[in-house]
């Protein structure tokens, strides 16, 4: 029988869960966040997911989970544990991640950022930035050693149209897509235009300044995250895109506590 890991990202509205066949990626999984669900749903969720991708409940050798969302940490970890019969790592402050975390309180810094972080310093060559567009859009420094020097967090895309169309009487809500120009001519054009090339120009500038703090030339610069591969396409600098970052730390990191 094949041996997998199985990795589990909490995020604020999504959860993704990937499974490692060695180095190989098996398949990739996202289900909404619901804080309301009990660990037997969460449970009934990843059985629902395993026989999707024709993966048997007995092939897990281990478990590793990462989580911005507290409240639904412990029943995920059961639903985990139920399931697959493996007792999930936690990504927190005791585990090893290989990274030296330079802020102020580093048992503080997400466990998102720290999983991007490690997979980023892994992958990319040094100085990188690391820019996770979910919930909250967020831009992580890794100076020439590898080291998280910190990040910058900004509201998130869906946050910012969301807020956009509740707050104003005139404008509606509208689905995100990337415009054909910035100069809108109707108001979901002008919308739009204002959210995914004004989101694309914070990054570019915020990149500006961050590379300007680090004293030297960045490297490389990769997107992750569930809105990256649209907005990055507006942005001037030269941005990668790895949609499994996240994912991958949490494996880097999971392999590192096994030795």
């Amino acid at each position: 029988m094949i041996s997998l890991l199985l990795t589990i990202d909490i995020g604020n509205t999504n959860i993704s869960i990937g499974a490692y066949e060695g180095e190989s990626l098996r398949f990739v999984s996202r289900l909404a966040t619901d804080r309301s669900r009990t660990p037997d749903q969460y449970a009934i969720e990843l059985v629902d997911v395993f026989a999707l991708y024709s993966v048997e409940h007995g092939a897990f050798e281990g478990a590793i989970l990462s989580s911005v969302v507290p409240e639904l940490t412990a029943a995920v970890t059961r639903a985990v544990s139920h399931v697959t019969g493996c007792t999930p790592l936690i990504l927190g402050p005791d585990l090893k991640t290989g990274l030296n975390i330079l802020t102020d309180s580093p048992a503080q810094v997400g466990a998102d950022l720290v999983a991007g972080a490690a997979a980023a310093g892994d992958l990319y060559p040094l100085p990188c930035l690391v820019i996770d567009l979910g919930t909250a859009t967020k831009i992580s420094a890794l100076n020439e050693h590898g080291a998280f020097c910190g990040c910058a967090i900004a509201p998130g895309v869906s946050i910012s149209l969301e807020a956009l169309s509740a707050k104003t009487s005139q404008l509606p809500s509208i689905s995100l897509e990337r415009p054909r120009c910035v100069i809108g001519k109707n108001t979901v054009d002008s919308m739009q235009a204002g959210v995914v090339f004004g989101t694309a120009a914070m990054l570019d500038g915020l990149c500006d300044k961050m590379e300007a703090e680090l004293g030297r030339p960045v490297r490389s610069i990769v997107a992750t995250g569930g809105l990256s591969s649209d907005i990055i396409k507006s942005c001037t600098r030269t941005i990668l895109h790895n949609a499994e970052l996240i994912l991958y730390g949490l494996k880097l990191i999971y392999d590192k506590n096994q030795k």
